[in-house]
Order: C-alpha cells, then structure tokens, then sequence
C-alpha cells in the first residue's frame, strides 16, 4: 500500500468520487444512453450492492475496534495495525464508503441515461411518422 502523498488508498478514494461524478455528469449532458430494461437492471444491482453495504453496519462497527488477539507480545504489537488498516483514511472502511456514495451516484447518472433513451427513441420514432 502506497502511503497517502505517494497516491495510495486516498487517490483511490478520491478516484471513485470523481469516476462516479464523471459518470452522472456524463449521463446528464446525454453523452449515453440506457435502455428502460438494461436500467432496471444495472439499477437493481446497485440497489442491492447498497443494500448489503448498508447492512454490514455492525460488521463494520466491530472492524473498527481493537480485536481480541490475547495478551502475548505479538498480539500487543498487531492490535493496532489491525484496527488502523480497517478504520484509518486509507482503510477499508473508508474505500467501501466512498464506494457507497458512488452508487448514488451512479443511480443518478443510469436514470438520466434511461431518460435520454427515452428522448432519443421518441425522437427517432417521430421521423418514421411522418
């Protein structure tokens, strides 16, 4: 693991928020488009990576503290770190919320792209009308 000036964990942190925002921003100037079927179904799977995040609360509450190892020096020694690679700005905690929050962001972005399939597929349709 990089430390954080080198780039590490806290670039990748800060890579999913820009990725993600980069995404809705994207769908919302109808760069791309989602079909209502394809939406449902990439929505869907973000519904339920939500969910299942949403739901380690307890998990992740126990991650955060020092784990029981015992009392030999070893054990002494690693609690620390255990706890820090779980809780710290370039643990895993921190990388599954940011992750988290681009989910949100992500939902918005396929339901601006499902809204510009639907502009596009009426808009093609109006032509075969005529």
């Amino acid at each position: 693991m990089l430390p954080m000036d080198m780039g590490g964990i806290s670039a990748a942190v800060a890579g999913i928020a820009k990725g993600a925002a980069s995404f809705k921003q994207a769908a919302a100037e109808g760069s791309f488009a989602v079909s209502e079927e394809g939406g449902r179904a990439l929505l869907e799977a973000i519904t339920e990576m939500r969910d299942w995040i949403d739901g380690q609360g307890l998990r992740l509450n126990l991650l955060q503290q020092e784990p029981p190892l015992g009392g030999s020096h070893g054990a002494q020694t690693i609690k620390p770190y255990v706890q820090q690679v779980a809780a710290d700005q370039q643990g895993f905690i921190t990388m599954l919320q940011a992750f988290r929050n681009s989910l949100d962001q992500a939902e918005q972005g396929i339901n601006s792209a499902m809204g510009n399939y639907r502009t596009m597929d009426t808009s093609i349709a109006k032509q075969y009308k005529a």
